[in-house]
């Protein structure tokens, strides 16, 4: 019996995918927090850089 415990908790078949899942998923969530959270700074950065583009003097 303690044998059968023990593989229960030794075995790691089939947890590495699951693993991965969760931390791209945990990621995936936190990435999208940051690009909300710092929206408007991302827009003007771009916004910032266009400009310096468009009024460049050749």
């Amino acid at each position: 019996m303690l044998n059968k415990l023990r593989g229960l908790v030794v075995e790691e078949k089939g947890q590495g995918m699951t693993e991965y899942g969760l931390v791209l998923g945990i990621i995936a969530i936190a990435v999208v927090a940051v690009i909300v959270t710092l929206r408007d700074e991302i827009v003007e950065l771009y916004q910032l850089a266009e400009t310096a583009l468009t009024t460049r003097t050749p």
